[in-house]
C-alpha cells in the first residue's frame, strides 16, 4: 500500500510518502514540504498548495491519501487556513478517483508513539526509527506527513474490515425489513 500523508497547513503543508502494509518494515518514498508566501492572497496560496500537491501526487502515484482531520483551536484563523488547506488535499486526491481517509492528530500520535498525547519531538523519533532514517525529517509538518501514512498504514486493515461489517449488518437488516 502506497499512501500519501497530507499535514494541512497554508504556509507549510507537510507531505509524505509511505509504501508498505501492516506488520511489515515501511519504506519512506518521499518527504517534503508544499510552501506559500504569508503576504500572498488567500486565492494564490491555496492555489500554491493545490499545484505542489499534485506534483506529488504525479511523482508518486499512491493508492490512498491520508489527511489530518481538523479539529477546532482558539485561533479560527488558524483554523480556517488548516481546513482550506485540507480540502485542497481532498479535492486533488478526489479528482484521481483516490481514497481519502481523515486521521485526528490523537490517532496519529497513538498510532505511530503509543500515546495520543505524545509531543512533536516524540513522533519525529518514531518516524525516524520505524522508517529507519538517520535524522528525524524537518520541519515538524514533513514528519507529521509521514506519521499521517504510517497510521493509515496500519489503522486500514482494521477499518476496512469494520466497514465490510457494517455494510454487511445494514444489508441484512434491510433485507429483514422487505421479508
Amino acid at each position: 500500500m502506497r499512501v500519501l500523508g497530507v499535514d494541512p497547513g497554508l504556509t507549510r503543508c507537510g507531505v509524505g510518502v509511505v509504501e508498505g502494509v501492516a506488520g511489515r518494515p515501511l519504506t519512506m518514498l518521499g518527504v517534503g514540504v508544499v510552501r506559500t508566501p504569508a503576504d500572498a492572497e488567500l486565492g494564490h496560496r491555496l492555489l500554491g498548495v493545490e499545484q505542489g500537491i499534485e506534483q506529488w501526487l504525479d511523482e508518486h502515484r499512491p493508492e490512498f491519501v491520508a489527511v489530518e482531520r481538523v479539529f477546532s483551536q482558539h485561533n479560527v484563523r488558524t483554523v480556517m487556513g488548516t481546513a482550506q488547506a485540507s480540502a485542497v488535499a481532498m479535492l486533488c486526491a478526489a479528482r484521481r478517483g483516490i481514497p481519502v481517509a481523515l486521521h485526528t492528530p490523537s490517532e496519529v500520535k497513538a498510532a505511530v508513539t503509543g500515546s495520543g498525547r505524545a509531543d512533536k519531538a516524540q513522533v519525529g523519533a518514531m518516524v525516524t526509527r520505524l522508517l529507519r532514517l538517520s535524522a528525524p525529517p524537518r520541519p515538524a509538518d514533513a514528519a507529521d506527513a509521514l506519521a499521517l501514512a504510517i497510521c493509515h498504514i496500519w489503522r486500514a486493515p482494521a477499518q476496512n474490515r469494520l466497514q465490510q461489517a457494517v455494510a454487511l449488518h445494514t444489508a441484512h437488516a434491510t433485507k429483514g425489513r422487505r421479508a
